[in-house]
């Protein structure tokens, strides 16, 4: 397999890595560099697992192939908050008891980044449909969408 030298930053650093040109963004955040809050879930872009947000967009990481990472920029679940400092969202998400499994979590986690990101005071449709890209087996959504309620006021009052 042919491998490609890629140049992107990773949650505010910078990395620099040859990887063969058929891996995904998915494969190199967990297997190359070892964070591992995103998540391998259907593989296929169906499911929200492997979300993160790419060059300024909320993306599937699974369909990244690693040509598209060169020149990036990446954010993930790690680069949001910390076990000692969360960020208002993941607060939140606990605080509602939107974790359940915690599976898929860290993909929700990200896409009410972006979707708070771009529209503070969501209404609870934009909520639903800005999380449709995501699944959960466990909460049945309510308390994931609560979850996002309570950050959009812990961020914007």
């Amino acid at each position: 397999m042919k491998e490609v030298e890629i140049h992107f930053t990773l949650n505010g650093k910078e990395y620099n890595l040859t990887v063969p040109a058929n891996l995904t963004l998915l494969q190199i955040i967990r297997a190359r560099i070892g964070l591992t809050g995103t998540k391998r879930g259907c593989g296929k872009g169906e499911c929200g697992a492997c979300t993160v947000i790419f060059n300024g967009r909320s993306v599937s990481s699974c369909l990244v192939l690693a040509p598209k990472v060169d020149g990036s920029e990446v954010l993930t679940v790690e680069g949001i908050g910390t076990f000692d400092h969360p960020h208002p969202i993941q607060e939140a998400f606990v605080e509602e008891g939107a974790v359940q499994c915690g599976f898929c979590t860290p993909g929700f986690v990200v896409s009410s980044y972006y979707l708070l990101s771009k529209n503070p005071h969501p209404s609870e449709e934009e909520i639903r449909e800005g999380l449709s890209g995501n699944l959960c087996r466990c909460t049945g959504y309510i308390k994931i969408i609560n979850a996002v309620k309570k950050a959009s006021e812990k961020l914007n009052g």
